[in-house]
């Protein structure tokens, strides 16, 4: 009876670790094949590509019938004319690419230091309409983004600051999910650290600064990762508030690039992804931990 169960366990794993070695690569597959392709010459994207239509290209009715794609993943002749192209002779992507940069950093770095001043009230001061105060920051989380787009529109006209990236950072540095991330985060600092400090003489500035900080290297590293990720995607908020397209982020600059040479397109997605790759990578840990301490198990 043992030996059955302990094969059906074993089965059930197996079929476990199957099923998401599966999912795995379903969900590698665009990603492998947009870094592959980067390398193809245009003329074999061409060929590999040439049952897909291209916007100015409006095929005959059932000219395609019973045709596919020659999806590859291997290229025939490796090239690196695409990142020639891209990094040296092509200056809009560098330029879009520092423009992104522009944005993502203060936003990044601002969201850091008011989040974790704000769930540092929340959690360990007490103070009157504290909890329905953070009840409210919970519901306006819970909004979609596009709700919230129509007020910081107006608001941002009435500051003088429309086409400026003031209005992308600003809105971006007070975001509520940094906020509801880091107090729960710091719920599970223990009170005795605080007040042994204020026993000490500590004053909160000190407290916050000497201890909660400190304490907080995971959930501040794990929010970093996620307010990068996201505000390196960016869109909605470029396309509302920056009308000079000089100014516009990678991620705008992207959805034009294969307008012309599809192989660009691909060395470009490829050089766009990397920033988000490391930045997963070197601190996925960071991010399992900080999740994990927070309380936001699924």
């Amino acid at each position: 009876m043992g030996t059955r169960r302990q094969f059906y366990k074993e089965l059930e794993k197996t079929i476990l670790s199957v099923f998401l070695f599966v999912m795995a690569i379903i969900i590698l597959f665009p990603l492998l094949l947009t870094v592959t392709n980067s390398f193809m010459s245009e003329q074999e994207i061409t060929d590999s590509y040439s049952m897909v239509a291209v916007k100015d290209q409006v095929p005959e009715k059932n000219s395609f019938a019973g045709k596919y794609a020659d999806v590859k993943l291997i290229p025939s002749m490796v090239t690196i004319k695409q990142y020639y192209y891209v990094l040296i002779k092509e200056t809009q992507f560098l330029i879009k690419f520092w423009n992104s940069v522009f944005l993502a950093a203060p936003i990044i770095l601002g969201q850091l230091l008011v989040a974790s001043m704000a769930a540092y009230a929340f959690s360990k001061q007490k103070f009157i309409f504290r909890d329905k105060l953070f009840f409210a920051y919970i519901i306006i989380m819970m909004m979609p983004f596009q709700v919230t787009l129509v007020p910081n529109y107006i608001m941002v006209g009435k500051l003088g600051l429309m086409g400026n990236y003031l209005s992308i950072i600003l809105p971006g540095i007070f975001s509520t999910f940094g906020v509801f991330l880091m107090r729960q985060f710091m719920m599970y600092i223990p009170d005795a650290y605080i007040e042994s400090a204020k026993v000490d003489g500590a004053n909160q500035f000190r407290i916050f600064c000497s201890i909660i900080l400190p304490m907080s290297k995971t959930g501040l590293a794990a929010l970093a990762i996620l307010v990068f990720i996201d505000n390196w995607n960016m869109v909605e908020q470029p396309l509302v508030f920056l009308q000079d397209v000089n100014k516009h982020p990678l991620s705008i600059y992207l959805s034009s690039i294969n307008e012309g040479e599809r192989g660009i397109a691909f060395a470009a997605s490829t050089i766009y992804m990397l920033p988000m790759l490391l930045v997963f990578l070197y601190g996925e840990n960071y991010l399992v931990q900080g999740i994990q301490l927070s309380g936001l198990k699924g």
